[in-house]
């Protein structure tokens, strides 16, 4: 097992006022909102609910042949797609489609899919909530705090490097990150854009479901251990919840793993198998209305659901999300 320690170098400050989301090319800043409460968590959740958890979901996806979710960007909600603030997309992918892409049956084999080398554990790791009176201020330094991440930039004898020639660094970052508590439904769904759509409560973000091709970036890119890898700005993120917090995560029931930029939760939910709702259970955003535990209290609210087929999160955002100044992907 490796163990790097890291300076931090850049400071980045996010909040509803104004939120630069990172691409593979740019990051920003922006103030954010001190809290009054504080409470530190390294967990997923503090507890798992089971209520409003259907006995069997309406089906269950074969993780050796999950749905491939290229060209399944839209300019409007749709279940199966990710309502895209970016339409043309001029950047570029992985290298090579792996063998693992089943391009005839458009599917694609996560079990056998190309893995990052390496075990890289990161000390200086945390994540923090700070509660107040109407925001949740997030603090972390981007990096995991209970899983380890591969060796980037992917090494040239390392086999990944034949897909995917990721040149990128991890790097420590200073990121504060204001939400709303209470959530609201706004009268539309708006896009999503590229670049972060949330933060998992491992302290990481959460990226959109595409790569800079606009293709499936979960099926394409490939990552490390935990499903994850840096940008071009260094910055670690993932493109769905990570396998290695679903393990994590409770046999059955619901639990929370992090947050959309709208303030809503991002639940894993697994029925009494075990099984991951499939997008025929959810809307067009990703997500659904029922009662799930949110800030220790049980209640009837929309949340965003974790599933193995794209967009696998925020499909869009069915609460108001932070204005997002220009910049290139």
């Amino acid at each position: 097992m490796i163990t790097r320690s890291i300076t931090s170098r850049t400071a980045l400050a996010l909040s509803l006022g104004g939120i630069l989301l990172l691409s593979a090319c740019a990051s920003g800043s922006a103030n954010s909102t001190a809290s009054t409460t504080s409470t530190s968590s390294a967990e997923p959740s503090a507890a798992a609910s089971a209520i409003d958890i259907p006995n069997a979901w309406s089906g269950v996806i074969d993780a050796t042949a999950i749905p491939l979710g290229d060209d399944r960007t839209s300019t409007s909600p749709a279940v199966d797609y990710l309502y895209s603030c970016k339409t043309d997309f001029s950047g570029r992918g992985p290298v090579n489609g792996g063998p693992w892409i089943d391009y005839d049956a458009g599917t694609w084999d996560s079990t056998t899919k190309a893995t990052v080398e390496g075990e890289v554990s990161w000390p200086q790791a945390y994540y923090d909530e700070e509660v107040g009176h109407d925001t949740r201020t997030i603090l972390t330094a981007n990096l995991p705090t209970e899983q380890m991440t591969g060796t980037f930039p992917i090494a040239d004898a390392d086999p990944a490097k034949e897909f995917d020639r990721n040149p990128n660094e991890i790097d420590e970052k200073l990121v504060e990150l204001t939400l709303t508590v209470a959530p609201a439904v706004a009268d539309d769904p708006s896009c999503v854009a590229m670049g972060a759509v949330g933060v998992l409560k491992y302290g990481v973000y959460l990226y959109n479901a595409v790569d800079a091709s606009g293709g499936d970036a979960v099926a394409h890119e490939t990552q490390d251990l935990c499903d994850g890898h840096p940008d071009g700005g260094d910055y670690y993120h993932y493109h769905d919840v990570p396998s290695c917090l679903l393990a994590a995560t409770a046999e059955a029931g619901s639990t929370l793993v992090g947050y959309a930029l709208d303030g809503f939760g991002i639940y894993v939910e697994r029925d009494s198998a075990g099984n991951l709702p499939t997008n025929a259970d959810l809307d067009e955003c990703h997500g659904h209305t029922s009662t799930v535990l949110f800030d220790g209290v049980e209640q009837e609210m929309y949340h965003y659901s974790a599933t193995m087929e794209f967009p696998f999160t925020v499909g869009c955002y069915v609460g108001d999300p932070a204005p997002v100044p220009p910049h290139e992907h």
